[in-house]
């Protein structure tokens, strides 16, 4: 989608999925088409090397005027003329033996499988970063109507005290508490809307998509079917998938086969060569006193040329520990990749079921707030409970609600991270996560 069309969306429909935005944010976040670029470049890098095993033909021409003049006691040689001499060669080299061209060219195609994998990289990347704007969003979102009503049930409750006051029936006590409750629930009000803009303006920076409105959360039972498994599985799937993984023991496949082209600078060379020379001279040449004639020689030559290097000042046996040396530095490299990568699935993992465990507690202290709540407006009422009870029960269950709406959306961005710790992250697992959006205006 493009950027134009994604502007004119947001002004056409009432929502956008997350997959919609995550397709608006390939064509428009620069991280990620920065990625596309330097892939593109790798790629046309890793075809320059072909050139190293292909012939080279080359065409070299001139053409020379020249003024010739000789006096002499003899006519024979005066003479005064202009001559001209063009000249064409056509030369081939054709490589028959080059270990190092043709190790150089394997090294290529390993070089652009790593560039493969850095994409992906990227693209996971930009995965998690659309979806952990997307789901602040609807955050916030949350976080706001929780608050206006909250906001909406203290000045319930505030109408109540004066009430009560003006009868008699309760304290001036009563009204000042609700009033300092009701202006504390205005300034959460205000820091609630601003917290809605910058996150906001966050998830338009990362699609481009402006007025961006989100699918909110419709089938919140939904997570408990989110079970994570067992985190050996997504250990094996990390060891065998995971791009960080791959591009190290791509890396290191590369680091080894340049110590067999270090190694290849004791070995010899061989080269066809093919040359053609054509030659025309038009007036004669200096060494003929004759004029007015064309000269003409044409040659062609064909060989096989071999070099053999036999002393470079030690330079082939420093490369060689070199790239010896560069290549326990892959073996390293890859080590450090495998067990970060273990480290971050199983961190994953862990925050997930943790994730999960939270949301399962925070509903039944939902239930619980919601009940205390009732019991407490319930004793107002009959003179056993005073107003802060009320009123400290509305902020306990709506700073419930608020901190469950924020669970379940970490859990479903912990599902999203794990895969992406892991390495299994793909565009489609986004589909998944769309399933349990749903638009709240449809389901009424």
């Amino acid at each position: 989608m493009s950027l134009a069309l994604g502007l004119a969306l947001s002004h056409t429909v009432h929502a956008q999925s997350l997959v919609d935005l995550f397709g608006a944010a390939k064509q428009y976040d620069a991280t990620y088409r920065g990625a596309q670029a330097q892939y593109e470049a790798n790629k046309a890098k890793a075809d320059q090397v072909i050139s190293a095993i292909f012939p080279t033909i080359n065409l070299q021409t001139n053409a020379t005027r020249t003024h010739a003049n000789a006096n002499s006691t003899s006519s024979t040689f005066t003479f005064d003329r202009y001559y001209s001499t063009p000249n064409m060669v056509l030369s081939l080299n054709q490589p028959l033996y080059r270990p190092a061209n043709l190790l150089q060219y394997e090294q290529s195609k390993l070089q652009l499988a790593q560039a493969v994998q850095t994409l992906v990289v990227a693209e996971q990347d930009l995965i998690v970063r659309v979806s952990q704007a997307y789901f602040d969003v609807l955050a916030s979102q949350d976080s706001l109507s929780f608050v206006l009503a909250q906001k909406a049930a203290v000045a319930e409750q505030l109408a109540a005290a004066k009430r009560n006051f003006e009868v008699g029936t309760a304290t001036i006590t009563d009204t000042r508490e609700a009033e300092a409750r009701f202006d504390l629930v205005k300034a959460q009000e205000i820091s609630a809307r601003n917290d809605l803009s910058v996150k906001q303006l966050a998830l338009e920076t990362v699609t481009g998509v402006v007025g961006a409105k989100p699918v909110p959360l419709g089938v919140k039972d939904a997570l408990s079917r989110m079970v994570p498994g067992h985190v050996d599985e997504f250990l094996q799937q990390a060891q065998a998938a995971h791009p960080n993984i791959r591009t190290a023991e791509l890396a290191l496949n590369v680091a080894k086969m340049e110590i067999d082209r270090a190694k290849a600078g004791h070995l010899p060379t061989v080269d066809l060569t093919m040359q053609q020379n054509n030659q025309y001279n038009y007036g004669g040449t200096s060494g003929n006193a004759s004029t007015n004639q064309t000269y003409w020689f044409h040659a062609a030559t064909v060989g096989v040329q071999m070099t053999l290097p036999l002393f470079s000042g030690f330079s082939v046996q420093n490369r060689i520990k070199e790239t010896v040396a560069l290549t326990d530095k892959a073996e390293q490299d890859l080590q450090a990749a495998r067990r970060s990568v273990t480290q971050g699935t199983k961190s994953a993992f862990l925050n997930l079921a943790s994730g999960l465990g939270q949301v399962n507690a925070l509903q039944a202290a939902e239930d619980s707030s919601q009940l205390a709540l009732d019991a407490n407006k319930l004793g107002y009422n009959v003179g056993v409970r005073i107003n802060i009870d009320v009123l400290n029960s509305q902020s306990q269950l709506y700073q419930t609600k608020r901190d469950l709406a924020q669970a379940r959306y970490n859990v479903l961005m912990g599902a999203l991270k794990l895969r992406q710790a892991n390495g299994t992250l793909k565009p489609e697992d986004l589909s998944s996560v769309t399933a349990l959006l749903k638009d709240r205006k449809s389901t009424r």
